[in-house]
């Protein structure tokens, strides 16, 4: 009998040499525990708040004019958040008419979830702040070599942080719009992505603050955080994505996910948004040389949706503070020999304690730190005990395998390492 393990360095060895090179086509997927993840200098409060905390923020503002009707949505609505609840909103908006509940009728709950969409628009547009954070370090490692490949970035955020973080840089990216006056949506460009490679795109799956209908109803950037054509978290969200210029945005994250040898890094993204994790999942099985590694923050058993699809999937691996889902695979890390005399200062990059003489763990689950790993790949060596990707396969290790006489050794150093 044996039991499994994953060894960090192996596969960190890997992925720096891969995001070091410029050879590999690589896209990145962003989602809401980026910004959540993004500390300004001093500030013990996130850039941008989680889903909690924007729940927390919106009812707060909405108290004096909505307190009563929402006190009482709440008490209806199993595990409440800002997502539950504008899904509750707009539902009764759509159906109650004249009839009233909990004090408003069809045109008050509308009213409602507007309000509840301005605030949202309100918390999130924030601007980035002046010297090093994770956006300028993702945009230090897009810049700092030369590529075959342009880099993607897909993100269901509505924030600006990207698009400041690259501009400041001056490094030109396309986000699918088109002109200066006011700028319009060309799902031609999207479909086609033929910019030189040194030109990042910058795909808002969700749309974006600075976004608004003109007066034929197209979608157009306006350059103003204040406009709000928005794909806002709730129940609704499929049929709007089968829009324009959504449609054409869902559409680029399948056509690159399905092109050969292909690498998707998620980070802050929970998988919870079923009609991208469907798409992901659809791709993966039909492109069995499309891979994603997926950075999640919480401990593997609490990642249900990301554990569902790389349970599934080969090709989709895993990476927990605890312990990582690999080639289907759920085992514990366990940190082994370091490769080189040199490699402790890069584990230290991925592999640490948040706590003073807590448990270590794997560290890339935050954004903050993915970014830092990024930024430091540009230096990234070849060391000869890594695993070395070739140009056509990304190679991922298989686990560790001890026998079941080292298995109790297994389980009590699991503990120290961060594992459950």
């Amino acid at each position: 009998m044996t039991v499994s393990i994953h060894n960090p360095d192996q596969y960190m060895a890997s992925l720096r040499q891969i995001i070091a090179q410029g050879r590999k086509r690589i896209g990145l997927l962003v989602g809401a525990g980026a910004p959540a993840g993004t500390f300004p200098p001093g500030s013990s409060q996130p850039l941008i708040p989680a889903v909690a905390g924007l729940t927390e923020m919106i009812l707060a503002a909405l108290k004096e004019t909505y307190g009563n009707t929402l006190a009482s949505l709440i008490a209806e609505i199993e595990n409440p958040n800002i997502e539950s609840i504008l899904s509750r909103v707009r539902s009764l908006a759509g159906v109650i008419g004249k009839a009233k509940v909990h004090d408003l009728d069809g045109d008050g709950y509308r009213k409602l979830s507007e309000a509840i969409c301005e605030q949202i628009g309100l918390i999130v547009n924030k601007p980035l702040y002046d010297g090093l954070s994770p956006y300028t370090e993702f945009v230090t490692w897009i810049s700092g070599t030369g590529r075959e490949h342009p880099i993607e970035i897909f993100t269901t955020n509505y924030d600006l942080l990207f698009e400041q973080a690259l501009e400041r840089a001056h490094v030109p990216y396309f986000d699918g719009f088109s002109g200066a006056n006011e700028p319009f949506f060309d799902p031609s460009s999207v479909a086609s992505n033929d910019l030189p490679p040194r030109w990042t795109r910058l795909w808002k799956l969700h749309g974006s603050l600075g976004w608004a209908s003109n007066t034929k109803g197209e979608v157009v950037r306006t350059g103003r955080g204040t406009a709000t054509h928005l794909i806002f978290p709730e129940h609704l969200k499929y049929d709007q994505t089968q829009k324009a210029p959504y449609a054409a945005l869902f559409d680029r994250l399948r056509a690159f996910l399905m092109t050969p040898d292909t690498l998707l890094i998620a980070t802050g993204f929970s998988f919870a948004d079923a009609h991208i994790s469907a798409r992901i999942d659809e791709c993966l099985s039909a492109n069995p040389s499309a891979s994603v590694f997926a950075f999640q923050f919480k401990p593997l058993d609490q990642e249900v949706h990301a554990r569902d699809i790389a349970a599934r999937r080969a090709n989709m691996s895993l990476y927990s503070p605890d312990k990582a889902m690999i080639n289907g695979i759920a085992a514990p890390w366990m940190p082994g020999d370091l490769p080189t005399r040199d490699w402790s200062a890069i584990r230290a990059t991925y592999w640490g304690s948040d706590v003073k003489g807590g448990p270590a763990q794997f560290q890339l689950g935050r954004f903050d730190r993915l970014a830092r790993f990024f930024a430091s790949a540009r230096a990234a060596q070849h060391f000869p005990t890594a695993p070395p990707p070739t140009e056509s396969t990304i190679v991922v290790p298989a686990p560790i395998l001890v026998p079941a006489d080292a298995a109790s050794v297994a389980s009590a150093a699991a503990p120290a390492n961060g594992a459950t």
